[in-house]
């Protein structure tokens, strides 16, 4: 289906052209009757004038045009006058003698040919019969036609203008409460499934906007119920897994078979595997919007959050020889303090699993002007620059050899978005390996979010 503008515009524009063109039509019928009537009337006026000069006394007729009087008749500086005056036997008595002789009725204006020239003629009765002819050309008649035509061309295009200037005002502004609409939802997250405000739509949109807003009801409905799902499944499986966790730990201490032992070694690097994948899940569900463990937004001082979560990964660090190290600078964000750790547990976490031994993995934040800047820096392999962008999906892993889920960048891709921050992947410093920025506006208060 096309635009509803196009439409609209199609079936008001065009009848109201035709109405505009049949007016107009009208209008110069109505203005060319009136100026022929008008023209054939100092025709009439003429042959009357004319005719008052003939007397008739004792069967002779006389015709009283003396040389001025005929040469006021005849001045017209457009058009040629031509006049004739006979008998009742067709004599000229006065005038031009090749005028036409046509058997007209009297007072009746009517087309003639005079010298080879289109005419208006009339003819009226005199004294003793005689008949008194008054043709003149039209030239003038045909100058006032076209004067007509022009003013009806010029008034006919002003109106038109005029009325689809005014239509398509109109239209426009009847389909604001459209537009409006179309802004708004334009203007949302992704992830905003709020009810759409129907209190300043037009009544005609008032069901499109209730069923929509059903529609995103159900939508929520089903993302919350995706969310409740990952979260609880997360939270029940948590803790038999710590609990086996705990348990391989203690048969490890007691057995002396060697093959058991790789056996243990096995068992135990699956169980930690299901742990981390068990804790980005709940990571996962916490990050995306409307989670269930959405807290209050507050000032968290990066520095230290970071400080904190460096000591976490010290022994992880040190099992491949890598150099752990941080530059924190004081830096406040607005955020939530336990999303912000998972963000900064899956960068760091992501950075020593993708940097081979012997690596270097620098944590770093600082304030700036246009707000807090969070970095981890590693010499690792990098990430191309065609891939950058691929990373932040879910289950994308750049290295099949490498243990994870594939989720640790998305999780920082939805807690960044949680908080209104930039992410973006660049070559590290020293034009090797890859230097993640997480790029935080000033602290603005925000309402609780439920």
């Amino acid at each position: 289906m096309g635009s509803l503008r196009v439409r609209l515009l199609r079936w008001l524009i065009g009848p109201v052209l035709i109405v505009n063109l049949a007016g107009g039509a009208l209008v110069y019928v109505l203005a060319w009757v009136l100026a022929r009537l008008a023209f054939d009337q100092g025709l009439l006026d003429m042959a009357g004038a004319l005719a008052a000069r003939v007397t008739g006394s004792g069967g002779a007729l006389q015709v009283d045009l003396p040389p001025q009087a005929e040469q006021i008749l005849r001045r017209d500086e457009t058009d040629a006058v031509y006049l004739a005056v006979r008998d009742s036997t067709g004599r000229l008595l006065a005038g031009d003698p090749d005028f036409p002789r046509v058997a007209a009725a009297p007072g009746m204006a009517f087309d003639a040919t005079v010298r080879g020239e289109p005419v208006r003629m009339v003819f009226v009765a005199a004294a003793q019969g005689a008949t008194v002819g008054v043709a003149k050309t039209l030239r003038k008649r045909g100058q006032t036609q076209a004067a007509i035509v022009r003013a009806l061309i010029l008034l006919e295009t002003l109106v038109t203008l005029v009325s689809v200037g005014l239509i398509w005002y109109s239209v426009s502004r009847g389909l604001r409460p459209l537009g409006r609409l179309r802004a708004a939802l334009r203007a949302r997250a992704a992830d905003d499934l709020a009810p759409t405000d129907s209190a300043d739509v037009p009544v005609e949109l008032e069901p499109v906007v209730r069923a929509m807003n059903a529609l995103l009801e159900q939508a929520a409905q089903g993302t919350r119920a995706r969310q409740d799902f990952l979260a609880n499944m997360a939270h029940q499986l948590r803790t038999p897994l710590a609990g086996l966790h705990a348990q391989l730990d203690v048969l490890d201490g007691r057995q002396t078979d060697a093959g058991s032992a790789r056996a243990l070694a096995m068992m135990r690097a699956s169980t930690e595997r299901m742990i981390r994948q068990v804790n980005q899940l709940l990571a996962l569900a916490r990050a995306e919007p409307a989670g269930p463990e959405r807290r209050r937004m507050e000032p968290v001082a990066l520095d230290a959050l970071l400080g904190e979560t460096v000591q976490h990964f010290v022994e992880q660090a040190a099992r491949k020889a890598i150099d752990l190290g941080f530059e924190l600078a004081p830096a406040l964000v607005q955020g939530d303090r336990f999303l912000l750790r998972d963000l900064a547990d899956n960068l760091i976490d992501n950075a020593i699993r993708y940097t081979p031994p012997g690596g270097r993995v620098t944590v770093a934040c600082a304030a700036d002007a246009a707000g807090a800047v969070l970095t981890v820096e590693d010499n690792g392999p990098g990430i191309p620059p065609a891939l950058r962008a691929a990373v932040f999906s879910r289950f994308v892993r750049l290295d099949q050899h490498s243990a994870g889920t594939g989720l640790g960048l998305a999780i920082v891709r939805d807690i960044a978005a949680a908080h209104g921050a930039g992410v973006t992947v660049e070559t590290a410093a020293g034009g090797q390996g890859a230097c993640f920025i997480i790029r935080f506006s000033h602290p603005q208060p925000v309402p609780e979010l439920s």
